[in-house]
């Protein structure tokens, strides 16, 4: 199966410029053999607190709706971070699965906020409570959102206890960290033995600019995609669950793991 991934930049607060971007990358995606495309976090807003305070909506109006016409226009599966307001005072970081019929299949909601200064997600976000995972084709895929990278207890429990063997990131991550994404994303799917799917922002929201380094990354730890640091790209790569089996079988550290110690 191939999947692709969207490095993008998005213009704050403005729908439709981020959902023409959307239909030109899930067109080229689709014209390139992909089933299922993967877009940054808050594809729909841009990463500004501010902005999303302003602009995000229930999912019954606006952006989820036009991003199931694509997926069912192109026949293709979209992964895309969007903002989800569930009542007037609550929004939170959200994932959403919109599959080849553009039905919505999956949603997660990101559990791990950056509480820090000057993003402080806390003050725009509710954190979701619980992992969240899906089947696509022969593969079992984990959802996670940019900062939970950095918490490795949340990727084994999506393999143990939900038997992951993908991850896919939708990121909106910082330039003077860009080291922190690429060891961590690389660090994720060979301590797990899984496949890493990270589409990560480029450009620039208020402040922040992003650093791209989109990936693909194999069971083995092997870079089969990348993407630059600054530039808009679709990256794209063949995964399968031969190899995430292959991996495993060979080296049998899941199996080997002795969780009475760890907690």
């Amino acid at each position: 199966m191939k999947v692709a991934v969207a490095q993008i930049s998005c213009s704050l607060g403005d729908a439709e410029a981020n959902l023409l971007k959307v239909r030109d990358f899930s067109r080229r995606a689709k014209e390139a053999g992909g089933e299922l495309i993967v877009f940054p976090e808050m594809t729909d807003t841009g990463y500004s607190m501010p902005v999303i305070q302003k602009h995000a909506a229930p999912w019954t109006s606006g952006f989820v709706p036009d991003l199931q016409r694509i997926a069912k226009d192109f026949s293709i599966a979209i992964v895309s971070g969007v903002s989800e307001r569930d009542n007037a005072a609550c929004i939170y970081n959200t994932q959403v699965l919109v599959d080849s019929d553009g039905n919505t299949a999956a949603k997660y909601r990101k559990t791990h906020l950056y509480a820090v200064a000057p993003v402080e997600e806390q003050t725009c976000f509710a954190p979701g409570n619980a992992f969240e995972s899906f089947t696509f084709g022969r593969l079992r895929f984990g959802f996670s959102i940019c900062y939970d990278l950095r918490f490795p207890e949340m990727y084994r429990k999506l393999v143990t206890q939900q038997n992951v063997e993908a991850f896919i990131i939708s990121s909106a991550w910082p330039f003077p960290r860009v080291e922190h994404f690429r060891t961590l994303a690389m660090a994720r799917a060979i301590e797990n033995q899984s496949y890493v799917i990270a589409s990560n922002r480029v450009g620039k929201d208020d402040d922040l600019w992003f650093c791209g380094s989109s990936a693909i990354i194999d069971p083995r730890g092997v870079m089969i995609s990348a993407a630059s640091a600054d530039r808009e790209e679709l990256i794209h790569a063949d995964v399968s669950e031969e190899l995430v089996v292959s991996v495993r079988r060979r080296v049998k550290s899941l199996a080997h793991r002795r969780p009475e110690l760890y907690d």
